[in-house]
């Protein structure tokens, strides 16, 4: 029987699939575009795969390429106490084709670019096929944010936890910390009575009514100056990347809902103009100060950093991204290349407009006699 569910979903099964019918997974570039001048990948490095791990609601399960990558061997496998998966070396395993998740893999990708809406109606024939591939969930049932993990052809053989991304379907954000996410701006210059206070509030809901509020201030006398991240959780981990960078990020967003610029590239080109830190130029100009800073920063929010979990820069359980491009290529970024990944997230990424109500941001709100206004984090990745 036909189900719905979304691209988000499908595209991660997409990714799993293509990888297991290809064997191997090209490294993206800083654009994340195919290398060689006729559309192949003869110019582009690739990681070979040897099996991936993929954890079901009845258990993990282990999808095992041959060596000569015609087939693979479908087994159950176990999830030791250190969070490792494995097999037992003599049990038996279902054998398929790899031009089975070929097969499934097209057209999935023929769902994933039918029409605009996120929310896809799956056939009985593809289910047929999943029921015959053991895979039952679409969506990874994890609780480290990891959608799978992929062991490579490389000399230690270690498994990597990777999160897939799709530009085929809707992404989850870089950042999306709700109102942990949150950055304080205290409003000084004049002092606001409660009529004007509520006067701000009242704006009616519209795409900039976070802009037309802090217009308002500014209108009425007001004045906004950053003061704090509002959890201390989010503020230790931002002093993990520079002890300043709440407030580089704080004037970011700042700029984003005043100005309508939203990728981080450009935003960051401001900051280098504006020196919110007030750094000597030697090092903005010569050490790349303020684009170094984001780079460690979205690496970081990519492999795991998030505002209300403690972050202390060790190796987490995710070790890179698969990014679905628009044609259905599939591309690897992971820690074996830092600089390209950290680049491609730097040229590739964007601030977006959480939700206010929810993440409670936007408003003016009194704190021990002082009125705050708080702006909230949240990054994504480009759609193209």
């Amino acid at each position: 029987m036909a189900f719905e569910t979304t691209k988000r979903e499908v595209s991660e099964l997409y990714a799993f699939a293509r990888l297991l019918a290809d064997g191997s997974v090209p490294m993206g570039s800083v654009t994340a575009e195919v290398k060689s001048s006729d559309n192949t990948s003869v110019d582009t490095p690739c990681r070979r795969v040897l099996w991936i791990d993929r954890i079901e609601h009845d258990g993990p399960r282990r999808y095992k390429l041959s060596q000569d990558k015609e087939e693979v061997h479908i087994l159950t496998a176990t999830k030791e106490r250190n969070g490792r998966i494995s097999v037992h070396p003599d049990q038996e395993s279902r054998v398929v084709p790899c031009a089975l998740f070929d097969a499934l893999a097209n057209a999935l990708l023929q769902l994933l670019k039918s029409g605009n809406s996120q929310d896809i109606e799956v056939s009985d024939e593809i289910e047929e096929v999943l029921d015959e591939l053991k895979i039952y969930d679409l969506e990874a049932n994890t609780d480290d944010r990891t959608d799978f993990t992929v062991t490579f052809d490389a000399p230690h053989c270690q498994p990597e936890g990777l999160v897939v991304r799709s530009r085929l379907g809707s992404m989850n954000p870089l950042l999306d910390g709700g109102r942990a996410a949150n950055l304080k701006f205290e409003q000084s210059g004049i002092k606001f009575a409660t009529p004007t206070v509520n006067k701000v509030n009242a704006l009616p809901e519209a795409p900039d009514e976070v802009c037309q509020r802090m217009l308002m201030i500014e209108r009425l006398g007001g004045v906004l100056k950053y003061a704090d991240v509002a959890d201390k959780v989010f503020r230790c981990n931002l002093g993990m990347i520079d002890l300043h960078f709440g407030r580089l990020l704080a004037e970011m967003v700042r700029l984003m809902h005043l100005e309508e610029v939203t990728r981080i590239s450009q935003l960051v080109e401001r900051m280098e103009e504006m020196n919110p830190l007030k750094i000597k130029d030697e090092l903005i100009t010569k050490h790349g100060f303020y684009r170094y800073k984001m780079r460690q920063f979205l690496l970081a929010a990519a492999l795991g950093l998030r505002p209300a979990k403690i972050y202390t820069g060790k190796p987490g359980a995710i070790g890179g991204m698969l990014l679905v491009q628009g044609d259905g290529s599939v591309w690897l970024y992971d820690t074996s290349d830092t600089e390209t990944f950290a680049e491609f997230l730097y040229q590739n990424s964007r601030l977006l407009k959480g939700d206010v109500e929810k993440d409670k941001y936007g408003f003016l709100e009194r704190e021990n006699g002082i009125y705050y206004f708080k702006l909230n984090v949240k990054i994504g990745l480009l759609k193209r």
